[in-house]
């Protein structure tokens, strides 16, 4: 794969779609390649762990320690796009991880960590104080995967309520970082259901509705209060630029 390809596939990895795009550039050029037969460990219980791991292809599974009760393993298999060894509490392996077919893995090393904790959605090298108020605004919390939360600031337009503007971009920004960084927005349909409050931050739910190779769509739900107040419908494009 070249260096565009194995972007392309680190962009469909939902841990990192939350990332800017500089970051998953920047991963795609530190990754290796690993490859695994049939029955191979792919990771040790108790090894130390050497970085985050990738699926690229084939299926490994999953084991549960050695000490837990036969009742309680929650053995399972790992996929295309499945990752492990990132977010571990220690420095070692806490399960068995082996091949079931021949497996192929990207792994970014653990001196390269630092790339998935970047400080903004924006730029790697930046910070939200450095951007525009509109930057600032449309600067998302990462609570979970596909799970933003959004605030209302002090000198952000308001009307006795949440400003309409405010919650598209918010939404449009939770979506697009739940989707590869070569596409682009295409369409969106949006519903207003009722006022916002502006003292309270507003969760964004992001849902996976269509993954295709050219085009993806989302929906995400704004909730405060437990409550749906907005709904956001919107659809991603690849964009290729020709040269003339």
């Amino acid at each position: 794969m070249d260096r565009e390809q194995v972007t392309e596939f680190l962009g469909q990895v939902p841990l990192l779609q939350c990332l800017p795009g500089s970051s998953i550039r920047r991963i795609a050029e530190a990754v290796q390649v690993k490859h695994y037969e049939p029955g191979d460990y792919v990771a040790r219980e108790g090894e130390p762990v050497d970085g985050l791991c990738i699926i690229l292809d084939g299926q490994a599974e999953v084991s549960a320690p050695a000490n837990t009760e036969e009742a309680n393993r929650p053995d399972y298999v790992l996929n295309k796009y499945d990752y492990f060894g990132y977010g571990t509490n220690s420095s070692v392996h806490q399960v068995n991880v082996i091949a079931v077919t021949k497996l192929s893995c990207f792994v970014l090393p653990s001196q390269y960590g630092h790339l998935l904790q970047t400080k903004t959605i924006w730029n790697a090298e930046e910070t939200p104080e450095s951007h525009s108020l509109m930057e600032q605004i449309l600067h998302l919390e990462k609570l979970e995967v596909d799970i933003f939360r959004g605030f209302t600031l002090p000198e952000a337009p308001t009307f006795n309520q949440v400003f309409g503007g405010q919650l598209i971009g918010q939404a449009l920004a939770a979506a697009s970082k739940t989707v590869d960084c070569l596409k682009l927005v295409h369409s969106l349909h949006a519903i207003f259901l009722i006022a916002g409050d502006n003292n309270m931050p507003i969760i964004y739910q992001v849902h996976r509705e269509r993954d295709g190779t050219s085009f993806a769509t989302r929906k995400v739900e704004a909730k405060q209060k437990g409550l749906v107040m907005f709904t956001l419908i919107v659809s991603f494009q690849v964009i290729i630029l020709k040269v003339v």
